[in-house]
């Protein structure tokens, strides 16, 4: 059992949902979904569970940012 603890930790810590990577980015899960579903962020599917990688979800962040910078300059 102590061993499954630590697994699902691990996993806690390097996996978003779906609802998760949604609202850290701040959009909505059919957004991201349709960002995964064309290959902008890549996922990993197990059963009806849609998982992100903590690190993807962070570099589209930084990158979804810079685009804002980008294309919204006056938006604060």
């Amino acid at each position: 059992m102590r061993q499954q603890q630590i697994d699902f930790k691990w996993l806690e810590e390097n996996f978003l949902t779906a609802n998760e990577a949604a609202e850290f980015l701040g959009i909505s899960k059919q957004a991201l979904l349709s960002l995964a579903k064309r290959g902008v962020i890549p996922f990993t599917k197990k059963g009806n569970m849609v998982l992100f990688h903590r690190i993807d979800i962070e570099l589209r962040l930084e990158k979804q940012q810079n685009l804002r910078k980008k294309y919204r300059p006056f938006e604060i």
